[in-house]
């Protein structure tokens, strides 16, 4: 504490700040501008590549714990709080123009698989994952992972030395290695042993763009129909239950519009990472029952490369329905000239912890997608390509009124 009062004054931050000016041209205001009802930002985006540099090059300002952690320690309101977890550290760093990412640090080597006996919900919570979920979400066009990217943080300058939290600054300790750790305050599993440490200040981690406050961009949370038992022993009911599907199928919002196709995109893309802790998905409010299902929360992708869960395809195998916009991505990626594995690759050279995934990790990704192309050949054969294929393709009718509206 003395040594972080000594900093602030030292670099005049006793006194109050003058009012700082939004500026337009700011990547993350522009990013926020440009979500829409198709996705978080447009196919050929310029913004989201300058948001991705400003994150990986603009200083930090202040640094704080998430509202997760802040709702496990009673210092928030829980209510708008989603899933408060605490197990996994990650921080909220803010920088200048009010940008502010999630950060989450490095807590396994990329060449580390999780462990076999390893139950999804106890699993690690990997920076690299988060990175390479987003590539693969904007390769798949489905443009619903915020901007990530890699950065490596020096945990002394970029978050100690500016954190106001008295908490977040009581947990930081130097190891008989000389390296600057932190670890997480909550009620379980957050003790020294968990920490995650410098070196000897440098640490590498994901930074997630924040999405709009909730005030101005209101979300739901909705748990997922596919959800899994979060026990050592239960099931749920779709795990035993191969006609599962028929029940979701006669209920609102599922029994029509896109919900139901959304969420098979959303478990191909987790089959593909390797993602079993989906228990939850969220929306915008505004774009309505058919909006676009968010793919927050990442980090347990990317664990096993020589396991396949199909379990996680059960959406797409009981209930034998895909769009033909995620089909037609689907198939491409799987010729030779745009193997996923090659487009992969080259898209994550771009980060700056590249490489971010391992090869086996990289062809598990062309394994995983035959995969997902015979289910849905299985599907077809039985039911015809008609009743399974669902033609999104086609732009709908604006009515006249509101064109019209649209036109003034």
């Amino acid at each position: 504490s003395r040594r972080h009062k000594l900093y602030r004054e030292e670099l005049n931050l006793t006194s109050p700040a003058a009012p700082v000016p939004l500026r337009p041209e700011a990547s993350w205001l522009q990013f926020h501008l440009g979500i829409s009802r198709d996705g978080l930002y447009p196919r050929s985006s310029p913004t989201v590549n300058r948001l991705l540099r400003d994150m990986q090059e603009f200083p930090t300002i202040s640094a704080d714990y998430s509202q997760d952690e802040k709702a496990l320690l009673g210092a928030c309101d829980c209510s708008q709080i989603v899933k408060p977890s605490g197990v996994h550290l990650k921080l909220v760093l803010r920088f200048q123009d009010f940008g502010k990412a999630m950060f989450k640090p490095m807590r396994q080597k990329r060449e580390e698989e999780t462990p076999e006996d390893f139950f999804y919900f106890v699993d690690f919570q990997r920076h690299n994952a988060e990175i390479a979920a987003f590539h693969l979400d904007r390769i798949l066009d489905f443009r619903r992972v915020p901007p990530t990217v890699g950065r490596r943080i020096n945990v002394t300058r970029e978050i100690l030395e500016v954190t106001k939290n008295e908490v977040l600054q009581s947990v930081f300790f130097v190891s008989p290695a000389s390296n600057v750790c932190f670890f997480a305050k909550c009620p379980y599993m957050c003790k020294t042993e968990y920490a995650v440490c410098g070196n000897p200040h440098l640490l590498e981690g994901s930074l997630s763009a924040f999405l709009p406050s909730l005030n101005l961009a209101p979300r739901l949370s909705i748990p997922n129909p596919w959800i899994r038992s979060y026990s050592f022993d239960g099931k749920e009911e779709w795990e035993v239950n191969p006609l599962y599907c028929n029940t979701v199928r006669e209920i609102y919002p599922y029994s029509n519009g896109n919900r139901l196709l959304n969420i098979v995109d959303m478990a191909i893309f987790d089959f593909l990472i390797g993602n079993m802790d989906r228990h939850h998905y969220e929306m915008f409010t505004k774009f309505g029952d058919d909006g676009f299902l968010l793919h927050l929360d990442n980090a347990r992708g990317f664990g096993r490369h020589s396991h396949d869960e199909t379990s996680i395809l059960a959406p797409l195998s009981q209930c034998c329905v895909i769009k033909r916009t995620t089909l037609l991505r689907l198939q491409l990626l799987a010729e030779p000239d745009y193997r996923l594995s090659d487009v992969m690759r080259e898209s994550l050279l771009q980060d700056p912890l590249a490489p971010v995934l391992t090869e086996p990790h990289l062809l598990a990704l062309d394994r995983r997608l035959q995969l997902i192309l015979e289910a849905v050949r299985k599907c077809t054969d039985t039911y015809g390509e008609a009743a399974v294929v669902a033609d999104d393709t086609t732009l709908p009718q604006v009515p006249a009124s509101d064109r019209a509206k649209l036109d003034t």
